[in-house]
């Protein structure tokens, strides 16, 4: 099997794939803290000071929306390599060096006032950029042609969304249906 290798730019809030782990990542824990302001609040937000954390979620959201159409042009960009030991998902070379200075602010400024959730939080984000699913470690796999999208999982935390181009992912499927059925 030769290796194929692939570029592709994949919009951040029109993929229904990013849209959903945006949804996990950020849509449930802001949820539950706004449910429970609310709650706090005995459902009188304007009577109360609930409406100003109420206010800083929202403005928090908004300027991160507007950090990452800055900074990635509202753009996710990933790369891909399908060869003899699996499925590599890399971040293009670009985009990973804003995410590497991005990443590391992120280490200094927790590591400065002391927070080691964002240190954490650097520290994954940066350890991601490069993600392989060796062939035998594939669990399960979901093929969307009309996205031009597969989703393979392998093992607790290995997911990659493979983003297609209209022109190889029949050729991608392919491959990963004849590697997974071994």
């Amino acid at each position: 099997m030769n290796k194929l290798q692939w570029e592709i730019y994949v919009p951040i809030f029109r993929n229904r794939f990013i849209l959903k782990g945006l949804a996990l990542a950020v849509g449930i824990p802001f949820g539950i803290v706004i449910a429970v302001i609310i709650i706090a609040a005995g459902g009188d937000i304007a009577g109360t000071d609930a409406k100003y954390a109420l206010i800083l979620i929202a403005a928090l959201l908004i300027l991160t929306f507007l950090l990452i159409m800055i900074v990635y042009g509202g753009q996710y960009a990933p790369g891909f390599i399908v060869d003899e030991t699996g499925i590599v998902n890399y971040t293009q070379e670009h985009q990973a060096k804003r995410s590497r200075v991005i990443n590391g602010l992120l280490i200094a400024m927790g590591l400065f006032f002391g927070n080691p959730t964002a240190v954490g939080t650097g520290m994954i984000s940066q350890s991601r950029q490069v993600m392989h699913i060796r062939w035998k470690s594939i669990r399960k796999v979901k093929y969307y042609p009309e996205g031009h999208t597969i989703l393979v999982r392998g093992g607790y935390m290995e997911k990659i969304a493979v983003f297609c181009t209209p022109e190889n992912y029949a050729e991608v499927e392919r491959i990963v249906r004849k590697r997974i059925a071994k």
